[in-house]
Parts: structure tokens; C-alpha cells; sequence
């Protein structure tokens, strides 16, 4: 899979994505969103594989998610939602994957990437790590996945902290909340990350992608529901007034004064 910023691999029973540009802060552009969905297209009739793992290189950084509002300010209207829902397939499909999926929190996870993060089935972070989803701050609200996926996580009240403050959280309260399954040492998140990988995969296939399968299944009722919602809320959202003033307040560097509009 030949993607800037991006490196696939099988080895053994492991499949492996890499971010690779820790200077961009990993952003997931629409090219590496195209080669996930492309990924998880070919993993799930794969049989012969059983885990895959999502991090990024080196400790700095996993990902600065999908829209900065650097990003935003440059495209329109109707390319974000593209983005968007390009995003939402992607993860929509890795969190369907009859694979174990890992992640690996090498660094630095914010707004998109905390909904790439939530798609996987389990997550493992160095203690240096932190996270937060900043989208209210910006006027809008995570629109790939995470007001569906983390309240079954952390709770509804939890969430709702975490996506109305938008508050930056370090990776012992990430644990204590149940957004990191693990934590670590910052240099070591690879190697840990490639050991519970290869030990999974030790493991009888019919064992664990069965067990997936069943977890999943139990907290399938509600989620196309609330999918749809978030779908509808978010298109809506963006030609709303109170997202222009996010934008332009994030260019003139103020705060910003919201109307509800």
C-alpha cells in the first residue's frame, strides 16, 4: 500500500500500519484515509490474518486527527463532509474487522485521531501520552464516530466532559476512564504493541476473532441509530453560523463569541 505517510505491513499472522510523518503531526489526509478503507477492504477476507495494529512512528505522536483549523479554513463546505464521511467509512469499517485491532498511542492523539483510536478494540498508550477532542472549542462536535463510541467506553457523563470541555486528559486518567486498555513506558510502546500482537496471534483464530465477533454484536443495538444522528447533526452543523465564528476566531487568534446559530 504505497500512501504518503503511511506504511503497510504483513508479517506472520500481524498486519501493521504506520503513520510516517510525525512533522505533519500525522495528520490523516484523504489519501490515507482511502488506503485504511482500501486495508480493511482486503483484511476482512484474509483469514490467514488475525490482529492488525495502528500507530505512529517514533514517541512523538500518533495523530493530530483529520481536520486542524488550519485545514478546515482552506477547504469548503462540501469537501470537510466529504472528508468526513470518507473518515467515518474508514473507521466504520476497521471497527468491523474480524481482526483483533490494536492501537498503539505512541504520543500525542487529538480530535479525529481520538475517533481512530476509539474504532479499534483495544488500546494501548505510553505514559507521556495525552489526548482531547477540541471540536467544541472550534463550534462544531466530533463528527467520525466519537460522541457514538466513547459514551459505551467511559460513560455518558465522562463523555460529555470530555467532548463539551474539550479538556485535554494524560494518559493515567486516560487509564483510570478505560480509554487506555494499557500504559507504559513512552519508549516502549512499539515493542509492547508487537508482543501482544504476535501473543494474540498465537492464539487459536476461531478463539478470538469468535470472541470479537460476540463483544461486538452485544453493543451493536442503538449504534446505526445513533450513527445515522451523528451523521445528520454534523452535515447540518457546518453551515451553521457558530462554525464560521469558530474558524475565524481560531485565524484571528481570539476567543471565540457563540450564538447557538
Amino acid at each position: 500500500m504505497m500512501v504518503e505517510g503511511l506504511n503497510y505491513e504483513i508479517a506472520g499472522r500481524v498486519a501493521s500500519v504506520t503513520f510516517t510523518r510525525p512533522e505533519s503531526l500525522n495528520l490523516l489526509t484523504g489519501d490515507i484515509l482511502i488506503a485504511l478503507g482500501c486495508i480493511t477492504g482486503a483484511l476482512a477476507d484474509r483469514p490467514d490474518v488475525d490482529v492488525l495494529t495502528i500507530a505512529g512512528e517514533g514517541t512523538s505522536c500518533f495523530s493530530t486527527g483529520i481536520l486542524t483549523p488550519a485545514l478546515r479554513c482552506s477547504l469548503s463546505k462540501e469537501e470537510v463532509l466529504r472528508l468526513i464521511r470518507l473518515a467515518n467509512a474508514s473507521f466504520d469499517a476497521i471497527e468491523a474487522l474480524p481482526q483483533i485491532v490494536i492501537a498503539g498511542l505512541n504520543g500525542m492523539v487529538r480530535a479525529g485521531a481520538v475517533e481512530l483510536a476509539l474504532a479499534c478494540d483495544i488500546r494501548i498508550a505510553g505514559d507521556h501520552v495525552t489526548q482531547s477532542s477540541p471540536e467544541a472549542k472550534w463550534g462544531g462536535f466530533p463528527g467520525v464516530g466519537a460522541p457514538v463510541r466513547l459514551p459505551r467506553i467511559v460513560g455518558v457523563g465522562r463523555a460529555l466532559d470530555l467532548l463539551c470541555t474539550g479538556r485535554e486528559i494524560d494518559a493515567e486518567e486516560m487509564l483510570r476512564i478505560g480509554l487506555a486498555d494499557r500504559i507504559v513506558a513512552s519508549d516502549s510502546v512499539h515493542a509492547v504493541l508487537a508482543d501482544m500482537a504476535r501473543i494474540i496471534a498465537e492464539n487459536g483464530p476461531l478463539a478470538t476473532k469468535g470472541t470479537k465477533r460476540i463483544v461486538r454484536t452485544r453493543e451493536a443495538s442503538g449504534f446505526a441509530a445513533a450513527r445515522a444522528l451523528s451523521d445528520e447533526l454534523r452535515a447540518a452543523l457546518e453551515w451553521t453560523a457558530d462554525v464560521d465564528e469558530g474558524m475565524a476566531a481560531v485565524r484571528e487568534g481570539r476567543k471565540p463569541i457563540f450564538t447557538g446559530r
